[in-house]
């Protein structure tokens, strides 16, 4: 049986707040698509007080966020770089073009080809995500990807440089200082000053994420990452204090952010709110966390590991931390994940900062039917054919037209005919039947 102690907002309020957002987006990108860079202007001094003569940075300027760097801060940005451009790397080598004969004469294949261009998305502006610079700039790189650019909001009224830093450092083609849903826009629409892109990647808040909805088709996106979403499975093997420091190390994310511990010890689920209350008196983001813990946080207690999987699979979550016994159960078991880290030697901060996987990952449900940003996201595997033999191109042009026939397809069907009628008259296709020519 499943019993919740702990419920967040209720389905029906989530839904009206979702409603307002989409409302408000819609109105910015219609009015960015109609005025360009001055709403696009106007918007950056609306939300983040930020209208800078360019959005763009200049080398000059490059090289100054660079340079202020310590040297430690610059190794520890090229250290998570270098875990998560081998990753990518292993990832891009396992994607293989192919070609192959699959009878005489016919010859199939796909190519993984990059994306033209790609906006990455760097949330900054509450805090300085540095790591999402590497996880979308710099898999993009390895993929091949031919035009980058990357945007992240000003942060306490400037750029940030080590955000900066870690998009040169990447690869980035273009760094713009530029936040939001007018960030979003303006790679996806163009402006005069801004050439659009071909596909958008990172996270953002419920704003960007919907502008990335809403966008979806005018240009491809990687997958709808909103608001974080953190799901700790537990049993009696941890204590509340690490379940504790978990929940709310996610919970920081934003106010919004859903924060749940899944568990078969009703003692560990009491444990853990009880050390959430005492640990948010004392953690500096606890203004945020709190309220992520307060209108979004749940606790619930199951039976059995059987449970926890099928309650684990209908939550979809974006992060589940497993920290069981038996934490490959999970692993075997669990279907509709976007990341899992196993074992409390492990945490999604790992994930979010270093490790090496990629953290821009599927939030809403959406685990359900896409993994997170990889490699391959940015790569478009695109099939080719070529028939080599008249006698290949008489025999499938046979099947062919039997097959349009059945469909009531007439053009269809005397593309396939006149290969037929041309390829097919050889003595060396015992089996042909013409087919007559159209009067």
């Amino acid at each position: 049986m499943i019993k919740y102690l702990k419920q967040g907002k209720a389905a029906s309020i989530r839904a009206e707040d979702n409603a307002k957002v989409r409302s408000t987006v819609e109105g910015i990108l219609k009015d960015i698509e109609a005025r360009g860079d001055d709403a696009v202007r106007a918007y950056s001094k609306q939300f983040d007080n930020w209208e800078p003569q360019d959005f763009r940075l200049s080398q000059a300027d490059i090289e100054k966020a660079v340079k202020s760097l310590t040297a430690r801060e610059t190794e520890d940005i090229l250290f998570a770089q270098k875990q998560i451009r081998n990753f990518a790397q292993i990832q891009r080598d396992s994607m293989k073009d192919v070609e192959v004969e699959t009878m005489p004469g016919v010859i199939l294949g796909h190519k993984n080809i990059p994306m033209n261009a790609v906006g990455c998305y760097v949330p900054g502006g509450k805090y300085p995500l540095i790591a999402s610079a590497h996880m979308s700039v710099l898999t993009a790189k390895v993929a091949g990807v031919k035009r980058i650019v990357a945007t992240a909001p000003p942060f306490h009224g400037a750029a940030h440089p080590a955000i900066v830093a870690a998009m040169h450092f990447a690869g980035a083609d273009e760094i713009l200082v530029l936040g939001g849903v007018q960030a979003i826009a303006a790679m996806a629409i163009g402006t005069q000053s801004i050439a659009p892109v071909d596909m958008l990647v990172g996270p953002g808040n419920m704003f960007v994420a919907e502008a990335k909805r809403q966008l979806y088709g005018r240009v491809g996106i990687d997958l709808f990452a909103g608001p974080t979403e953190t799901l700790i499975i537990a049993d009696d093997s941890v204590d509340g204090e690490i379940c504790a420091v978990d929940l709310l190390g996610q919970g920081e994310h934003g106010t919004t952010s859903p924060v749940v511990l899944l568990t078969n010890s009703e003692k560990l689920a009491h444990d853990t709110m009880a050390e959430v209350e005492r640990q948010l008196k004392i953690l500096p983001t606890a203004g945020i966390a709190a309220q992520s813990w307060a209108e979004y946080g749940e606790v619930i207690v199951c039976d059995t590991y059987e449970e926890m999987v099928a309650k684990a699979d209908e939550l979809a979550s974006e992060h589940v931390q497993v920290m069981t016994r038996d934490p490959d159960y999970f692993l075997n078991n669990m279907s509709n994940y976007g990341a899992l880290f196993l074992g409390p030697r492990t945490n999604v901060s790992f994930g979010d900062k270093v490790i090496g996987t990629n953290h821009t990952l599927p939030t809403n449900k959406a685990a359900r039917y896409t993994g997170g940003l990889w490699v391959g996201k940015f790569l478009k595997t695109c099939t080719y054919q070529k028939v080599t033999t008249d006698a290949a191109s008489a025999m499938i042009g046979e099947y062919c037209s039997r097959l349009c026939h059945m469909e009531n397809f007439a053009g269809h069907g005397e593309q396939a005919n006149i290969r037929v009628r041309r390829y097919g008259t050889r003595a060396d296709v015992p089996w042909y039947q013409p087919v007559p020519a159209l009067d």
